[in-house]
């Protein structure tokens, strides 16, 4: 109802009318106009952004451990651009299966020096050289283990059941990773590799 019509309602109580003129002008007043919109959603999103904090740090140290890593992988890989690539997915695929980053790099120096190509004697594949019957056996023929990121997913969900399975004993369960269960010469280097030159905080 227009104000003009509400003045014209002559059969209107006076304190009626004044009523409804209030509670027009107030409906109006309380009605958010795109601005306050806009303003109530970007509160909503940078509470819901920022107070990721878990995220925001994950993201930082990832960065911080990229530049980091880089300068040591370089001895490996030239390409400054590939490297990159390559820590990003390691970085990514080994917090995945709940691994260290710095640890992968070090199994990967001892299983492939980093050629993505390599094949062994018993014919495992790529970086991490995962064996390709376990494409058959989780029903995936086509995938491509030279593919740097297929292979770490691979490798790295492979060696966390290992360290699930062995409740956390890193000795153990990349002994089992090798397939040689009982013999510690294999996570020995693995170690070594690691301290020399990966583990987070070593130059």
């Amino acid at each position: 109802m227009m104000l003009s019509a509400l003045f014209r309602a002559s059969s209107l109580k006076p304190a009626l009318l004044a009523l409804l003129l209030w509670l027009t002008a107030t409906a109006a007043w309380a009605q958010p106009t795109p601005a306050d919109t806009e303003r109530r959603e970007l509160r909503q999103f940078l509470l819901n952004t920022i107070n990721e904090a878990s995220s925001f740090k994950d993201r930082f140290d990832a960065e911080v451990w990229l530049l980091d890593m880089s300068g040591r992988l370089e001895r490996f890989i030239d390409d400054p651009q590939t490297r990159l690539d390559l820590l990003r997915a390691i970085h990514q695929e080994a917090r995945a299966a709940n691994l260290k980053p710095d640890l992968v790099l070090a199994l990967i120096e001892v299983e492939s020096a980093f050629d993505r190509y390599a094949v062994s004697s018993a014919g495992a594949q790529g970086l991490m050289q995962v064996m390709p019957f376990w494409k058959n056996e989780i029903g995936r023929p086509e995938d491509n283990l030279t593919d740097p990121y297929t292979n770490l997913r691979y490798g790295c969900r492979i060696l966390q059941y290992y360290v699930e399975k062995e409740k956390g004993n890193l000795m153990h369960a990349l002994a089992r990773y090798n397939g040689s269960y009982g013999k510690y010469w294999y996570p020995r280097r693995v170690f070594d590799a690691w301290e020399r030159r990966w583990r987070a905080g070593n130059l």
